[in-house]
């Protein structure tokens, strides 16, 4: 989330937190792969979605026969200290674009040229040389992809014919957002410049937050910033406008992983690459769902979603 996600709120830097409903920390997980592989440390940030895929992780990997456990922190800046990761972490859930722009800034500047696009295949091959140097291999993105999205609500796209960000050509609207969305490719500039949209104001009310879906509900504003996998939408009678001409760079899910480990852990590397094949956007929205809406333990839901899946 870019921290993963370019709005997302960043929490105080260092404030480590243990991930809830860990496998590991559940007597009710389905794994018994007793650890005779050797311990695997995963860690990430700490959020909703991050701590459910962090759990699917353990589950897996103790499934294969690995000890796994997860520690998450509140920012990207954590894990990636100096011998965390790649170091004493072996496995992150990451998302293309967060992590490539991390290392891109990291080596070359907060300025540096962008190495993303919308092309997730792309992306990581621009990135092979940070990665080759960060010690960072990054397995098989998966199709699920958490990208920045607009919402509005159902009603609004009803009575305007509304599917795709294009539908808004030449409307004004105000936009409910970030506060740093003003002048962003990927967020005000990317909809007044790529689609047209004339944006009479920014309300900066937060990413996915409770007052930016109350300010598109109450029609304070009409266009809204979450993620594509918000689990929370519909139950609220709110629903995405398709990206359809491109401006979010790629961020789908990917397991980044220490290389040293990888080269050793061929099994490990697979069953991660199982996992990402098996997941897509609208299975990931509807794990959110349940966590985020049903207040389901993230534990219970990854042991539900591997084992249907036939990946334990």
């Amino acid at each position: 989330m870019q921290a993963l996600r370019p709005f997302a709120t960043v929490l105080a830097a260092g404030a480590v937190l243990l991930a809830a409903g860990c496998g590991s920390d559940d007597g009710d997980t389905a794994s018994d792969g007793g650890g005779d592989l050797g311990a695997v440390a995963i860690s990430g940030q700490s959020f909703p979605e991050a701590t459910l895929v962090a759990t699917m992780y353990e589950q897996l990997l103790d499934a294969k026969g690995y000890d796994a456990s997860v520690q998450l922190v509140d920012t990207r800046d954590v894990y990636m200290a100096d011998g965390q990761f790649p170091g004493s972490i072996q496995v992150v859930p990451e998302y293309v674009g967060g992590v490539v722009d991390y290392l891109n800034a990291r080596a070359n500047g907060p300025d540096a040229a962008s190495l993303t696009t919308n092309d997730p295949a792309a992306s990581i091959e621009a990135a092979q040389p940070l990665l080759e140097d960060a010690g960072i291999t990054l397995l098989e993105p998966s199709e699920a992809t958490d990208q920045n999205a607009f919402f509005v609500t159902q009603d609004y796209a009803d009575s305007n014919g509304l599917t795709t960000l294009s539908d808004l050509e030449g409307s004004s609207v105000v936009l409910a957002a970030a506060p740093d969305c003003a002048g962003r490719s990927d967020c005000e500039a990317g909809l007044t410049d790529v689609y047209g949209i004339d944006i009479t104001k920014i309300l900066p009310l937060g990413f996915a937050s409770d007052q930016t879906y109350q300010s598109v509900i109450k029609d304070e504003s009409q266009l809204g910033l979450t993620s594509t996998t918000d689990g929370t939408l519909a139950d609220q009678g709110l629903v995405l406008l398709e990206d359809d001409q491109g401006i979010q760079p790629a961020q789908n899910l990917v397991p980044a992983v220490d290389s040293a480990w990888a080269a050793d852990n061929q099994e490990a590397v697979d069953a991660l690459n199982e996992l990402m094949a098996a997941l897509d956007t609208e299975k990931l929205t509807e794990l959110n769902g349940r966590v985020s809406v049903d207040r389901e333990e993230p534990a219970a839901v990854a042991e539900d979603f591997l084992s249907e899946a036939g990946l334990i």
